[in-house]
């Protein structure tokens, strides 16, 4: 650039020639427009690849924005599925604590009934084991021992197999005993205990009305005077007959008894017939005995046999007399200490 000014006085012609003629200032000039060129070219490069680099930028900043927007919905989300999965375990504790509470209220209801059955089976075991030796009552006792084993059969517990055989057989062993009419024969001394102050004594009968006095006295038709005034008189005859009697007696006299003996005579009567029912329900067949003959010597002597009700009573009185009471009856005891085992182990448990 320091030479240029020297050659200033050359010629007008002379310098496009001059010019030409020196290649490193052609190549100096080239490079410059290249320079140029490729720093246009560059920077319109440069300002494609920033404003793509900006477009990218918004783009990332909106995806930024996005997945901002994203992932604080994503952690609501989050928190409130957190608040719901506290709340699901806070009612899961909750359920699990009432199942737990209905698991120990059912676990007590189970002892409870177990109990209270248990307490029924063996009361009515023991009432049936009161009735065969207090009382010799055989259908109360297998009343009362067939409604044990029909609960122990509904409630089903494996617990209770075993007092339930022992129950089967004492059943099986009560049907098996002969029975009498207990229930039958109480009955009928009821019945004769009641009409004992309506039965005649023998001392107060009276012979019977000859039959034609009664058809005199039942007919009625019309008659004349003389006829009405003979039968006034043969009634009034037969009156005055009446005040006299003479019988023949195929028997030793009726005892004579003042209205107070009659009264205990009657009293007596009453009480042996009613020991005779406590005796039959006992099973005590020695005093069942003895107080019905005695009541049946007593029918024959101070009461009148040829009334029906006298020899109903009689008859009724001899043919149970001579019925046997006597039963062995089976014992419960057995049974009934299966059952106090069984109840003796639970309260230990």
């Amino acid at each position: 650039m320091s030479e240029t000014p020297s050659q200033a006085p050359a010629s007008p012609a002379s310098k496009p020639s001059s010019g030409f003629r020196q290649p490193a200032l052609l190549l100096a000039l080239l490079a410059i427009g290249l320079l140029g060129l490729s720093w246009f070219v560059n920077g319109n490069r440069i300002n494609a690849l920033e404003s793509v680099l900006a477009k990218r930028l918004s783009e990332g900043d909106g995806a930024i924005r996005d997945s901002r927007s994203d992932s604080r919905q994503a952690r609501e989300e989050t928190q409130a599925l957190a608040a719901r999965v506290a709340i699901l375990e806070a009612k899961l504790n909750e359920a699990q604590g009432q199942q737990a509470a209905l698991e120990s209220m059912y676990q007590e209801l189970a002892r409870g009934r177990d109990e209270r059955l248990l307490a029924e089976i063996e009361q009515s075991v023991a009432i049936a084991a009161q009735q065969l030796q207090l009382a010799g009552n055989v259908e109360t006792a297998l009343i009362a021992l067939q409604s044990a084993e029909a609960r122990l059969a509904q409630n089903g517990n494996a617990q209770f197999a075993g007092v339930r055989r022992l129950i089967v057989r004492d059943i099986e062993r009560l049907k098996a005993l002969p029975q009498a009419d207990i229930s039958g024969m109480a009955n009928k001394l009821e019945a004769v205990v009641a009409v004992v102050d309506s039965l005649p004594l023998a001392y107060a009968q009276r012979p019977p009305r000859s039959a034609a006095k009664a058809e005199t006295k039942t007919a009625a038709p019309a008659m004349s005077d003389s006829a009405y005034w003979s039968g006034l008189l043969d009634g009034a005859w037969e009156e005055i007959k009446q005040m006299v009697r003479v019988e023949r007696m195929d028997q030793d006299a009726p005892a004579l008894l003042a209205p107070s003996q009659s009264l205990f005579l009657r009293e007596n009567l009453r009480l042996r017939l009613i020991n005779a029912r406590l005796s039959l329900l006992q099973r005590d067949s020695a005093s069942f005995r003895d107080d019905l003959r005695l009541s049946v010597k007593w029918l024959e002597q101070y009461f009148d046999l040829r009334t029906p009700a006298v020899k109903s009573a009689r008859d009724t009185l001899q043919k149970m007399s001579v019925i046997n009471l006597s039963l062995a009856l089976p014992a419960l005891d057995e049974t009934l200490g299966a059952l106090r085992a069984i109840r003796s182990a639970r309260e230990k448990r």
